[in-house]
């Protein structure tokens, strides 16, 4: 164990606390950060994809972005795991399918499912007990969604 985690060890893993509305957008944030980059314009799509959905029609696009950079922070600073985790903690069940489905989404929306993004929705699948039926037929119709 180094000097600095003994000092800075304790503060390295605090707890990541999350809102309902902050464990949506980390989990969907995590969907275009699972390749390790995010392309501007991947960032474009998720806040326009959020300020779609009912739930986020009160927040400005302002609001969302501060959001977000504060859950790239958490990644940043305790790994893509550490707000996994507190998402799926947070995340209210009735917003387990939705979640996925929009995941799904914006996974699938550039035509591509990388490694990484195949293991996120693999593990998303897992973690919010999504019943395979659902899950393979919400991931077909996104697959139709996103080929025009």
């Amino acid at each position: 164990m180094g000097l600095f985690d003994r000092v800075l060890g304790a503060q390295r893993r605090t707890e990541v606390t999350l809102g309902p509305a902050e464990a949506f957008i980390g989990i969907t944030l995590l969907a275009i950060a699972a390749d390790g980059y995010i392309a501007k314009e991947e960032m474009q799509v998720l806040v326009t994809t959020l300020c779609r959905l009912k739930m986020f029609r009160s927040y400005s696009s302002d609001v969302i972005a501060s959001t977000i950079d504060r859950l790239m922070g958490v990644i940043q600073r305790q790994g893509p795991e550490a707000l996994l985790s507190a998402a799926v903690a947070t995340l209210p069940h009735d917003l387990y399918e939705t979640t996925f489905a929009i995941t799904t989404d914006i996974i699938l929306a550039d035509g591509e499912v990388s490694p990484e993004e195949e293991v996120l929705l693999n593990e998303l699948h897992q973690l919010l007990n999504i019943p395979d039926e659902l899950a393979v037929q919400i991931i077909n119709v996104m697959i139709i969604k996103n080929r025009g």
